[in-house]
């Protein structure tokens, strides 16, 4: 699975588990949420080296 469907996954993860949350209170919930953005966070961070990485690759062409 590549970075970016790694991304668009835990994104998902975290707009279901917030939304329980929220609406409907279920603190564990806010635990996966904050789980989920973690993740995503260091899925960012990985993502925006590979695309520097491409830019770079690209340059050299």
């Amino acid at each position: 699975m590549s970075t970016h469907d790694e991304i668009v996954a835990q994104m998902e993860i975290y707009v279901t588990e917030n939304n329980k949350f929220v609406e409907k209170g279920i603190k564990s919930s806010s635990t996966r949420a904050r789980k989920a953005l973690a993740e995503i966070m260091k899925l960012a961070k990985a993502r925006r080296a590979e695309i520097i990485e491409e830019k770079e690759a690209k340059d050299k062409e």
